[in-house]
């Protein structure tokens, strides 16, 4: 769904303007590495990290969701992410990530 005072695509489900504005695959990155390994730090290359992650702490509340909601979104769309990680890599660590939960 696109906001019409900035043509932003956001996410429609509940949380989902949250994770527009983090990133999934940043938020999916992060999440790993604090969760599952915290050698993997892909999310560390983003220049506006510490907002993102401040975001991320505020909406502990949706994870769940947003994970689930990750596990089934076009791969054409997490391909385009700016960390190098393509969307089965993604969709993989959100599981991994779930299970942790």
């Amino acid at each position: 769904m696109a906001n019409s005072n900035s043509g932003r695509h956001t996410f429609t489900f509940e949380g989902g303007e949250q994770l527009t504005t983090i990133g999934a695959t940043f938020f999916v990155s992060y999440l790993y590495h604090m969760r599952v390994d915290s050698t993997h730090r892909k999310w560390e290359s983003i220049k506006t990290k510490n907002s993102r992650i401040s975001t991320i702490n505020r909406s502990e509340y949706y994870h769940r969701d947003w994970l689930n909601h990750i596990g089934s979104m076009s791969d054409a769309n997490l391909n385009k992410n700016t960390l190098g990680l393509d969307a089965a890599t993604v969709k993989k660590m959100a599981l991994a990530i779930q299970k942790v939960l």
